[in-house]
């Protein structure tokens, strides 16, 4: 099992400000995470990409130009990005590092880069990598001992079924899993529990949908509005660190009272 799933942060989930303060500012720009960290977010969400000569850079596609005259940001050196494109440096530079950063990685030659980058700032114990396919993440464990690796995935995906998968991320070095806010109940919250993984949600965007998210207990949750976001962590009932409590948690593999496979997907 992981030696860093538990929580860090306290009583209240963890808040990303998706790409930024993006309903106020430019996503994914330095202004942006500026932004999101002056109302109060704890955490900041971007896509990691890597330039043609070895920069690496947050943007959500990774395209750049007019549809007619497309090129990618690994095709482009750095000197010929759009100015508005920040580096991962650019961003320590700017904000420092006293919040966590959830980075999907959208290219993985860009992990070496990461990693090197949130070291120099010293703040990899706050880096979460997210990737949709956890299998290659494996490796990723020994190269980043200090971070979170998360997997960013749906149920229905789980063809082997959720228990299963679950114990194959417990066992080859997962710290959570990153489902999209109608996906999680207190049954698949358990059972993410029960296999020592934390639990995220993606696109929490209104205030019932953060309430409904926060009172299930979930770890940490992402979000466009980063003044609704951080207002309503901060009103919540604190939950207990890991969120359900301790009885609902204590059913080993014989216990009837557990999902089964067919039940969560």
């Amino acid at each position: 099992m992981p030696a860093n799933q538990a929580r860090t942060w306290g009583d209240r989930p963890l808040g990303f400000a998706h790409r930024g303060a993006r309903t106020e500012e430019r996503e994914n720009t330095i202004v942006a995470f500026r932004r999101a960290l002056d109302l109060g977010a704890r955490g900041l969400e971007s896509d990691a990409w890597l330039t043609s000569d070895g920069v690496v850079v947050l943007d959500h596609d990774g395209v750049l130009g007019p549809i007619w005259r497309r090129r990618s940001i690994a095709a482009t050196p750095r000197r010929d990005l759009p100015g508005h494109i920040p580096s991962l440096d650019d961003l320590y530079a700017a904000c420092g590092s006293g919040f966590e950063l959830s980075l999907d990685v959208k290219d993985s030659r860009a992990l070496e880069g990461i990693v090197a980058a949130a070291r120099e700032a010293g703040a990899a114990t706050r880096l979460w990598l997210c990737s949709s396919d956890w299998r290659p993440m494996a490796a990723w464990r020994a190269l980043v001992p200090e971070a979170r690796l998360v997997e960013s995935t749906n149920l229905s995906s789980m063809l082997e079924g959720p228990r299963l998968r679950l114990a194959a991320l417990r066992e080859s070095g997962i710290d959570a899993v990153n489902l999209h806010r109608s996906e999680w109940n207190a049954e698949v919250l358990r059972e993410v529990r029960a296999a020592g993984l934390l639990g995220l949600a993606w696109d929490v965007q209104s205030a019932r949908r953060l309430s409904e998210v926060i009172a299930l207990g979930i770890d940490a949750l992402y979000c466009d509005d980063v003044a609704l976001m951080t207002r309503t962590i901060g009103d919540a009932e604190p939950a207990s660190p890991r969120g359900l409590k301790a009885a609902d948690l204590r059913y080993g593999p014989d216990d009837d009272e557990g999902l089964t496979d067919d039940e969560v997907s």
